[in-house]
């Protein structure tokens, strides 16, 4: 018999159930950890760290959660406040929007070895970390923007625009 996740929270809940929460763990671990991969432009040991304090905090908290919105939902903005607290101590990850434009989005040209194709991977370290952030979330892990919008704790309509021009960057960098 599979277990809901509210059936695991409340095991977790009513009898510290270190098992069940193994399970939330198991179901959640990879989306978790291919976000913050993804967030922190392919550090997969500062992704990892990430994906280990998500995981700890949610232990910590989890009789906070509201049940609102789906556990992933409720992960997923854990793990992106890890990922802005890493941000706020590591300039490569800093959060603030690029003043201008890479160089290569904006001339495909000067771009080294521009006649190769990037991957998406490669493509999305392109893309300020709100944009990748609202990209992953809606494209790669299916979250609607409602609740891509409570994973960021940002307006709705900040999410749309995020994915639209980080669509349209993508579409850019990945046509050349």
């Amino acid at each position: 018999m599979s277990f809901t996740d509210a059936d695991l929270i409340a095991r977790v809940l009513s009898r510290e159930d270190h098992n069940a929460f193994g399970e939330l763990v198991r179901r959640n671990q990879s989306p978790v950890r291919a976000f913050l991969t993804r967030m922190t432009r392919g550090d997969s040991h500062l992704a990892d760290d990430l994906a280990q304090e998500t995981f700890l905090k949610a232990w910590q908290k989890l009789q906070t959660f509201r049940g609102t919105a789906k556990f992933s939902t409720w992960l997923f903005g854990i793990a992106f406040n890890e990922f802005r607290g890493a941000a706020r101590k590591r300039k490569e990850l800093a959060l603030e929007d690029m003043a201008e434009t890479p160089p290569e989005l904006a001339d495909p040209s000067a771009a080294p070895g521009s006649d190769l194709r990037l991957d998406l991977t490669e493509a999305l370290k392109l893309l300020n970390s709100d944009e990748r952030a609202a990209v992953v979330l809606c494209c790669q892990n299916g979250l609607s923007h409602e609740e891509a919008a409570q994973v960021l704790d940002c307006p709705l309509g900040t999410v749309k625009t995020n994915i639209l021009r980080g669509k349209e960057k993508l579409k850019r960098r990945l046509s050349l």
